[in-house]
């Protein structure tokens, strides 16, 4: 018994120093050349790895580092960098026959450096194919121990590829902006560049939140690899808009935006169809995160090779206020552009109402929509950071609680006697607007509100939610029945001018709304209202006393009325 332990002892002591000295026996090294070229071929960059050491306790190659070049169009610097790789070999043939037999990669820390060229076109593309092996560079006399260009790429399939703990900078020959995607995972398995095979991808994104593809790849396509079909599935959670590095901080743009969508190429051609959900939106510099979501159904199709899209019927939802979208869209160099259509109809205002903040519109303070719809027909168009959206808006049958006119009202209302409640009922409300990141503009604005009558005119509201509209209401009351102070002194007036005591007309107030949409300030225009009264009373004088004043040669005309009536008599200097 005691020899047979002692024979077991002998044999796993051996197979110990076989372990630990065998790998120093191995000139693994001379493998270095064989790698570098079979991965340079296959990718069409050249790639360099560092020392290499044997593991046969894990049955793998490590180097202690990893380059791979990019696209010379693009710049000298490496496209793919790592500070370890590790390759899992077969042993048996690697140690009796010195054949090295790839099972898989692992490459540790890989920092990856994503450019996208004036053209549209990506670094990367140009990856595995046979055009980016004719732009290697290649030195005039090539050794046994460099890439051979070659070498056909079908030659290249691995077990298991994995990328752990890298990080992916996207940017673009255009612009010295930079976004950062930390922890990213890649993990592939049965790779080859001439048959499909599935590949997961995750990653961090900037500002938060987190990526996942999960689908197949392949074959690879040898003239572009954009082209490659994939079929997967994409979820984003989470992205902060202002942190991605292609949107404009100052245009006021953000959010954080969630997705869930299938995405399918082939041949250059891409659909994506699925939803997503942006909150905290903001669309404009000045405004405020939303405090309801938008959520939208799209189906998209996106040509890889032209970089445009068009956005088929698309739904967009805000509570229960929903609207349709349509259009095209470009991805340039550096953002995207849009040519988006927005129709909605019937839409409730009241659920409308907690995303106005993000088009830098707040509420009166203490005040809210209570009902009505709203209808809209808007184009939004240009890049993404200086987006324009232009059309027209109508809100119908609306009751805003909370808001006193009146009072706002009060230095007009001195004047004119408008008594309005507590609530604010709208019977019609329609303008042109124009949103951009300098603000909103409002042209053609056209309001019936029963409580005063109708009011017109236009105006801005700037990045900082500043106010500035010229307005006019025509009131309802009837001037001439001492309802106001406005509609007394139209009776003294055409009673001093011969009149009937009244006129049935609506008297025009000239007005400006300065302030902020939370904190309107509603200043009359003196000036102007005293010129409207004087010409509506004339307009009176003028129909009452035409009859008695009128020659048969000539019609006086209202001034000269006035001038030769009760009230030019009144005024009419005694001789002495």
């Amino acid at each position: 018994m005691s020899r047979t332990l002692k024979i077991i002892g002998i044999v796993v002591g051996i197979l110990i120093v076989i372990v630990l000295v065998a790998p120093f026996l191995i000139p693994v090294n001379q493998f270095r050349p064989t790698i570098e070229e079979k991965a340079s071929a296959a990718l069409g960059r050249k790639v360099e790895v560092g020392n290499l050491s044997l593991s046969l306790l894990s049955g793998s190659i490590g180097a202690d580092n990893l380059s791979i070049a990019d696209d010379p169009k693009y710049g000298q610097t490496p496209f793919l960098t790592a500070k370890s790789v590790k390759v899992g070999v077969e042993i048996m043939p690697l140690i009796f026959s010195k054949t090295l037999n790839v099972t898989d990669i692992v490459i540790d820390s890989p920092q990856v450096t994503l450019i996208r060229g004036a053209g549209g076109q990506w670094n990367y593309s140009s990856l595995g194919g046979s055009a980016a092996k004719s732009q290697a560079a290649k030195p005039a006399a090539a050794k046994p121990s460099e890439p051979s260009s070659s070498a056909p790429p079908g030659e290249f399939s691995v077990g298991k590829l994995e990328l752990k703990n890298g990080r992916i900078t996207i940017g673009s020959t255009g612009s010295q902006k930079r976004s950062t995607y930390d922890n990213l995972g890649v993990v592939a398995s049965n790779v080859s560049l001439t048959s499909k095979f599935p590949v997961t991808v995750t990653a961090d994104l900037p500002g938060g939140g987190n990526f996942k593809l999960d689908g197949t790849v392949g074959p690879v396509d040898e003239a572009d690899t954009v082209l490659t079909p994939v079929v997967a599935k994409l979820n984003v959670s989470s992205l902060n808009l202002a942190s991605t590095g292609f949107v404009d901080p100052s245009a006021g743009l953000g959010g954080l935006l969630d997705l869930n969508a299938t995405f399918a190429s082939a041949k250059g051609e891409a659909q994506v169809k699925g939803s997503s959900k942006l909150s905290k939106a903001m669309l404009v510099a000045g405004g405020a995160p939303a405090t309801v979501p938008v959520d939208v159904d799209f189906d998209t199709k996106y040509n890889l090779v032209k970089n445009s899209g068009v956005l088929e019927p698309s739904t967009l939802k805000i509570g229960a206020a929903e609207a349709h979208l349509s259009g095209t869209y470009e991805i340039p160099t550096d953002g995207a552009i849009l040519h988006i259509k927005v129709e909605g109809k019937d839409m409730p205002a009241k659920d409308l109402q907690a995303f106005l903040p993000a088009l830098g519109i707040h509420m009166p303070t203490g005040a809210s929509l209570q009902a009505g719809t709203l209808n809209t027909n808007l184009e939004l168009a240009g890049p993404t950071n200086k987006l324009v959206t232009t059309g027209n808006v109508g809100l119908f049958a609306a009751k805003l609680a909370g808001f006193d006119l009146g009072s706002k009202l009060s230095a007009i209302s001195s004047l004119t006697g408008v008594k309005s409640g507590s609530d604010l009922v709208i019977e019609k409300l329609t303008s042109d607007v124009r949103v951009a990141p300098d603000g909103i503009k409002a042209d053609n604005f056209d309001a019936v509100i029963p409580a005063v009558g109708s009011m017109v005119g236009g105006g801005t509201i700037d990045a900082k939610n500043e106010m500035d509209f010229k307005m006019a209401a025509t009131l309802t009351d009837v001037i001439g029945e001492a309802a106001s102070p406005v509609s007394a002194a139209g009776g003294l007036l055409g009673k001093l001018t011969g009149g009937a005591g009244g006129c049935k007309k609506g008297t025009t107030v000239p007005f400006q709304i300065k302030g902020t949409t939370k904190d309107p300030k509603f200043i009359p225009d003196v000036g102007g209202l005293a010129a409207g009264m004087l010409k509506s009373q004339l307009g009176c004088v003028g129909s009452v006393a035409s009859g008695a004043a009128k020659t048969p040669e000539k019609a006086a005309s209202p001034l000269e009325q006035l001038g030769t009536g009760a009230l030019g008599g009144l005024l009419k200097k005694k001789k002495p």
